[in-house]
């Protein structure tokens, strides 16, 4: 990913710029497309489905709303850690102290435990409606797995799997057609949006932008960028400094993809929900295992099933992110043996966050914890954490020095401080509704 040393001389390769444009696409893909599709995870899909069941299609446009805030913010951490070559972190620490890292690295824990918990008890529920099998097997066999997968399995190895994994999100975008809505109606909901101010409009507002724009989703793309040069053979700080303008282009590529695939997942869960539930008047949905049983005689078993299988795809790409991404934060925090790529052995604080993460989480299930009560305490802490952390982002992005004379555009920075003053608005709305 760094200068060639062959450039400019007359045995330097071709020009990249003949290279078949699908071809460069299809390679652009990685940590972007990853992340994106990490944001619709169990959790996310139900907060959808909330939505659309709730409130119709008049909170489609918020697809369309949060698309350019989570690319930008995704972009600029994607750019961070492949300018200074350091995850999030690390490169906070030359920011603030010590102490503030420890607090956001043990709120990012907490927040992704939870949230890990809520994706493990609705993929348990997705393969229990699938095989009629007790559901508590399920949670225990799918955090083991997760867990065992995680720690066993290299960097490239894990990456590949979960851009695999991405295309079952498609199954939510088949759902929605199967449901024939009035596409006319849809189009208008989308770009001539009503609002009706009301309680739960601002409420299911701030729960899709705080399941959006989340915290762990910074943190991951960051490290990712890392692991890549990493893989790469890059395995110095220094020899990862600074990106070229391809490199750059790639990934502004790989991210908007990523995001992009990740809202219109978020818009086509909206419109299933609105297109079947709210229609008949089943507004109380709760958990997205209500939503795949109220689908049934609604869309079919078709619709059902695609739904159902959604969540546990989606499961076993998110989870991994999640328990990651803290682990990742501790290692940086405290300066540990770190990363994907490496053995338990060599490893073994990093991967005993991945590990207590994911086995934590699934013991929240046992304990009688309601998933929906757990999923709110889970958006207050992202919620109150995301916009401080994106002032952190901002702030190191907007750093000569530190992004080693290739800081992010005042346009990036404008549009991600927008995002973080609407994060701050989030926040507040968390406590007051």
């Amino acid at each position: 990913m760094k200068p060639n040393p062959s450039e400019g001389s007359e045995c330097a390769p071709p020009s990249p710029k003949r290279r078949n444009p699908f071809k460069r696409f299809s390679r652009a893909l990685g940590p972007g497309l990853v992340t994106g599709a990490a944001d619709d995870d169990p959790s996310g899909i139900a907060t959808y489905s909330v939505a659309g069941a709730k409130l119709g299609t008049s909170m489609l446009w918020a697809a369309i709303l949060t698309w350019p805030l989570m690319a930008c913010t995704q972009f600029m951490c994607a750019r961070i850690g492949m300018v200074t070559g350091q995850g999030l972190a690390q490169t906070l620490k030359k920011k603030f102290p010590g102490s503030v890292l420890i607090v956001i690295s043990i709120s990012l824990l907490i927040a992704n435990t939870i949230n890990i918990g809520a994706d493990l008890s609705g993929m348990a529920d997705a393969a229990s409606m699938l095989t009629g099998w007790n559901d508590r097997m399920f949670v225990v066999t799918f955090a083991v797995a997760i867990a065992a997968a995680t720690v066993l399995f290299r960097y490239k190895r894990i990456a590949s799997i979960l851009k695999w994994l991405a295309l079952i999100l498609f199954t939510y975008v088949i759902t929605a057609f199967l449901t024939g809505p009035n596409w006319k109606e849809v189009v208008k909901a989308t770009f001539l949006p009503t609002w009706s101010g009301g309680h739960d409009a601002w409420a299911m507002l701030v729960a899709i932008l705080g399941t959006t724009i989340s915290p762990y989703l910074f943190v991951w793309q960051t490290s990712q960028e890392v692991e890549e040069m990493k893989s790469e053979g890059l395995t110095t700080v220094q020899s990862r400094k600074n990106a070229e303008r391809p490199e750059l282009t790639d990934r502004k590529i790989d991210v908007g993809t990523g995001t992009f695939f990740s809202n219109l997942v978020m818009f086509f869960i909206i419109l299933t929900a609105a297109q079947t539930l709210h229609k008949q008047g089943q507004t109380q949905i709760e958990t997205s295992k209500q939503a795949a049983e109220a689908l049934l005689p609604l869309a079919g078993r078709f619709a059902y099933l695609l739904y159902t299988v959604g969540l546990l795809g989606v499961g076993f790409l998110a989870i991994p992110t999640l328990a990651g991404s803290s682990a990742y934060a501790f290692a940086e925090t405290f300066k540990w043996c770190q990363g994907l790529d490496e053995t338990l052995k060599r490893a073994r604080s990093f991967y005993a966050v991945v590990i207590l993460s994911t086995l934590v989480g699934a013991g929240l299930i046992f304990t009688g914890v309601n998933p929906v009560k757990a999923l709110f305490w889970s958006a207050i802490i992202n919620g109150v954490l995301a916009p401080f952390l994106m002032v952190g982002i901002l702030m190191v992005a907007a750093d000569r020095k530190i992004m080693n004379g290739q800081p992010s555009s005042r346009l990036a920075l404008g549009v991600v401080g927008l995002a973080t003053l609407g994060m701050f608005a989030a926040a507040a709305g968390l406590f007051i509704f």
